[in-house]
Order: C-alpha cells, then sequence, then structure tokens
C-alpha cells in the first residue's frame, strides 16, 4: 500500500472508532523512514480536517528491552496536535476515547529553533534551547490493541498513539535542578508512588536531543513554543472512572486530573 494509502486507512479507522489494529503485509510500511513519513501524512490529513496543528513532540519505545523486542535500536517519535495540550487540572472523559491511558512525564518548552546545526544533538547541546520545564500527564490511546504481535512501524505511522497531554505549571529557576535526580511523586486514587525524573530514559534532556535529531533526519525541526514530552517515569496506567492523579516535581506544584465517563 503507498504511504499517502496507509495514513488515509489510519485516519478512516480513527474517525469510525475502530479498535487499533496492527499494519500487515502490504499495509505495513517496510521501513522506519515510510513508518515516519506515513506519521507525516496522517498529522497532514488531521490538518487539513481541522483536528489541529503540530505543536510539539513525544518519545516512545525508550527501554532498550521493548525496542529488542520491537526490532528497532532507537526510541520512537509521535507528534502532538494544539488541540489536545491542556491545562491543569482536567477532567478528561473515557467516552472520547478507545482506552485511555496515562503516564507521568516531564514536559520541556522550546525557546528557540533547534535543528539547524550538522552535528547530532546532545542532552548538553540541546538544552540551551529550553525556555519551561513542567510536570505532565501524557494522554495516550491505544484503541484497545492487542499487544500481542507489538510492532513499531504501525505504532510510529499511528503517530505513537498519542491523545494529548496536560500541563502543570512551569517549574522556576528550572535550571539549577539535577534533572537526572529529581525526585518526583505519583498520587493515584490515594496510593502514593516515588520515582526520579531520570528514569525515563536517563536524562530528559537526552529524551529531548532524541527527538531533535529524529526531526533533523526527517527535515523537520523544533520550534519555538513547541512541547516536548521526555518519557514515562513510572508505569503506564489504564484510567477508570472516579479516577484522581496527581504528579508532581517534589517541592513544586503538580499536574492533576480526574477521570469521568
Amino acid at each position: 500500500m503507498a504511504i499517502a494509502d496507509t495514513a488515509q486507512a489510519l485516519f478512516d479507522a480513527r474517525r469510525a472508532n475502530e479498535d487499533f489494529k496492527w499494519l500487515t503485509d502490504k499495509d505495513r510500511p517496510e521501513t522506519l523512514a515510510d513508518a515516519y513519513s506515513a506519521q507525516s501524512a496522517l498529522l497532514k490529513l488531521w490538518d487539513e480536517a481541522g483536528d489541529g496543528k503540530i505543536c510539539g513532540w513525544k518519545i516512545a519505545i525508550t527501554s532498550k528491552a521493548m525496542q529488542a523486542l520491537c526490532g528497532i535500536d532507537q526510541p520512537c517519535v509521535g507528534g502532538m496536535l494544539d488541540s489536545a495540550i491542556h491545562d491543569s487540572p482536567m477532567q478528561a472523559s473515557l467516552s472520547d476515547y478507545g482506552r485511555l491511558g496515562l503516564e507521568f512525564e516531564l514536559a520541556l518548552r522550546m525557546g528557540s529553533k533547534a535543528g539547524v546545526q550538522r552535528q547530532p544533538y546532545d542532552a548538553a547541546s540541546i538544552r540551551a534551547h529550553v525556555e519551561a520545564v513542567m510536570p505532565a500527564f501524557e494522554l495516550i490511546d491505544d484503541r484497545n490493541a492487542d499487544y500481542e504481535g507489538f510492532d513499531a512501524h504501525s505504532l510510529i505511522a499511528d503517530n505513537t498513539w498519542n491523545a494529548g497531554v496536560i500541563l502543570g505549571d512551569a517549574i522556576p529557576n528550572w535550571q539549577s535542578i539535577d534533572w537526572i535526580t529529581q525526585p518526583v511523586t505519583l498520587d493515584y486514587n490515594g496510593k502514593t508512588e516515588t520515582a526520579v525524573t531520570g528514569d525515563a530514559m536517563g536524562d530528559p534532556f537526552a529524551a529531548l536531543a532524541v527527538v531533535a535529531n529524529n526531526l533533523v533526519d526527517r527535515g523537520l525541526n523544533l520550534k519555538p513554543g513547541d512541547i516536548v514530552i521526555t518519557g514515562s517515569t513510572l508505569q503506564t496506567r489504564f484510567a477508570a472512572v472516579g479516577d484522581h492523579a496527581t504528579y508532581q516535581i517534589d517541592g513544586f506544584p503538580g499536574v492533576e486530573l480526574r477521570v469521568s465517563e
């Protein structure tokens, strides 16, 4: 199937509220480059339909173990639409999603363009382009996918299941914080879990560099104002009616979500 046809099929499946199916045979992009081309075509279809414009990016499949399982050697990147960027606190309705999952992340807002240098970015060089740091929930919608036969090419083409992000307040004086060891706390229905911001991918700025380099390879770049979420520090939770979650970078106000029918 041509890349444009793959994107159109994914677009139509979402519009029809169909469960997610892994792409197979001629429908499946053969290479990672083809998968990202299909993703770009899908994002363009959403833009043309008035569903939203790209205003940021996410990273997925960050662990080496999961990458090996998927047969890839790098994390996956997906786009975020401006129509799905929410401020905390938020109430999310399960009826708006196929199956709503929550991930617990750090969001970085770009202050200057990144994507013009020839050498790959790393955690140190990309940091200079960041304007603000915030706690965030990523909203994912796997649309009741069967995880048997997990396929990275299908995931990338379908925009890595991103369904939006909820942003907390910007952290003051973020430049003075050690973002590898900074503690975070999740309160989920009154039960508490702790982690550190480096648990997502070692260093959230390293995750940002991966996104920036991925976009450069695709002829794209990070722009001022773009939001990048850098991977979940804790295991994904699938939401149920009545759930109440607060995710906090210790010492600062958190991001909050309540789930309704």
